[in-house]
């Protein structure tokens, strides 16, 4: 086990993933400063870490003297994903948000006082041209490394955020870590799953957070829908409740078998009838809370919230953010 205090610079910071993960770690650690350009991040990481100093400026922009200054011997870092995703049209390397990676890359990891570094980013960053930069630039440096796709289910959380990981330190023993720590840190199945009930807020919830069904007629069909038994939600993205398709879970507070019979009842009927919305209506779906959200992320105690951030701000906050349980065992692998 490694005591050395992690003097940590926490880059593309947003709400503070990173730093809350460190706190729930066996890390003995002190964050010198968190780096990001979103300014509402910026504001909600300051409400929870206000010990930490939080630079609102381009991680390119930081300097070997501004790490040599700060005696920063860690980096965590989660760059921005859309350069590697569908939506982002994958434009890898040669989409400008990479340009703070790439620097990150080429100036600060060259620094022999960076000893460790753990980076997370999207499924499908593992076979683009800035993965293969970043390991070859961490081979070249003396840096030992191990790669992971991780999903929040190898802890036990009913929630889809597959992510790639990789964790590097300059210590050649960091590679001989025995594979059955590896597996009892991730477990790689459902054995330990717990269900939604835990993670549901048993208050009484808000109107605002209500499905409005009155206009969705097909769409219904393409939800995905889960119940307190359900074992596993959809990743929420930073566009949910702005749009249904694909961005994450709705809740009912229904039994599996009453949503089904609701459904085979609603085949028989057209959108357009008002049995077809009673039916749905009687569903009482709604959205998670941000809450929810927070809780299924792993940010034990919840996250302090300055008064104008708004649920919208809140939705795409976290769904910019990290899941916290699986970085925290990740941490606790680089020591």
């Amino acid at each position: 086990m490694d005591f050395e205090e992690w003097r940590v610079l926490e880059l593309f910071s947003g709400i503070g993933g990173m730093h809350k993960a460190l706190q729930e770690s066996d890390a003995k650690y002190t964050v010198v400063a968190a780096v990001d350009i979103n300014t509402t991040a910026n504001c909600v990481y300051a409400a929870n870490y206000p010990e930490t100093e939080v630079w609102n400026r381009n991680v390119q922009s930081i300097s070997e003297k501004d790490l040599q200054t700060l005696g920063v011997n860690t980096i965590l870092m989660s760059p921005p994903c859309q350069p590697f995703t569908r939506v982002g049209k994958k434009q890898d390397l040669d989409d400008r948000r990479t340009d703070g990676f790439i620097a990150v890359c080429a100036n600060l990891l060259r620094l022999p006082a960076i000893q460790r570094v753990l980076m997370e980013n999207v499924k499908g960053f593992e076979t683009s041209q800035a993965r293969e930069m970043f390991v070859d630039r961490l081979k070249q440096l003396g840096f030992f490394y191990r790669e992971f796709l991780l999903s929040p289910h190898v802890v036990g959380i009913p929630n889809s955020r597959t992510r790639y990981y990789c964790i590097a330190r300059r210590k050649r023993d960091f590679m001989k870590l025995p594979p059955d720590i590896i597996a009892e840190k991730f477990p790689g199945n459902s054995s330990n799953m717990r269900d939604l009930s835990e993670f549901i807020s048993t208050e009484e919830i808000g109107m605002q957070y209500k499905l409005p069904v009155a206009d969705l007629g097909k769409n219904c069909w393409v939800l995905d829908i889960v119940t307190s038994s359900s074992r596993n939600s959809m990743c929420f993205t930073k566009a949910y409740t702005h749009f249904l398709r694909g961005t994450g879970s709705i809740f009912c507070p229904k039994s599996d078998e009453e949503i089904q019979e609701v459904f085979q009842k609603m085949e028989k009927l057209s959108p357009e009838q008002d049995e077809y919305k009673i039916l749905l209506e009687s569903l009482d779906l709604r959205f998670f809370t941000p809450e929810e959200v927070v809780h299924l992320m792993g940010f034990t105690g919840g996250i302090r919230w300055p008064h104008n951030v708004t649920d919208r701000q809140k939705y795409k906050l976290l769904g910019n953010s990290l899941n916290v349980t699986v970085v925290r065992e990740l941490i606790n692998l680089l020591h």
